[in-house]
């Protein structure tokens, strides 16, 4: 059964100046490991909250997002930024990625949303370099702390293993580095 996932016509609530004064995207990309040589994976990029810094930052970014209606704001939000972004419409549990294309893996408030986890786990494993990054931000009010220790330990399982882990008031984070 798939998971409930934001709808597009919601897609306010992901993007609004409070959101963006509360959350420190500058913060989200320097712990996770991007730097301006980075290309970066992130899956689940809704309207772009996210996409736009990456894209300010990094060398690539392919942003991955399963809603038509989420899909047409990221590419308005992201136009200006050229071949540098490449949005990839469709469920990470199933499209298609090269295989070691990712510096960096951010998912930004968008795992505990994903239908079929195993074979996106599967799938973000291979899109990742050996020594890569996959950063894991999820809502401290819809995923419990147990519930985040399985999402590490689903990718710990895959050659990944775990270098950070926190609780603030709205965010869980786990950030992890595969190995092999």
């Amino acid at each position: 059964m798939m998971s409930p996932v934001c709808p597009s016509w919601l897609s306010f609530v992901l993007y609004n100046p409070v959101r963006k004064a509360l959350t420190n995207r500058e913060e989200i990309l320097t712990e996770s490991g991007v730097t301006d040589d980075a290309v970066v994976l992130e899956v689940g990029a809704g309207n772009g909250f996210l996409t736009e810094v990456l894209a300010e930052h990094a060398k690539k970014v392919y942003a991955v997002e399963l809603q038509d209606g989420m899909i047409r704001k990221l590419r308005k939000r992201v136009k200006n930024f050229g071949d540098k972004v490449c949005v990839i419409r469709g469920d990470i549990a199933w499209i298609v990625l090269e295989e070691d294309c990712a510096d960096v893996c951010i998912m930004y408030y968008s795992f505990h949303e994903v239908s079929d986890k195993i074979n996106a786990a599967d799938n973000i494993t291979e899109a990742v370099k050996k020594g890569g990054i996959l950063s894991i931000y999820e809502p401290t009010i819809e995923v419990a702390k147990l519930d985040m220790k399985k999402t590490a330990a689903m990718f710990e399982k895959r050659g990944f293993t775990k270098e950070m882990e926190r609780t603030r008031v709205f965010t869980r984070y786990v950030k992890l580095r595969k190995v092999r």
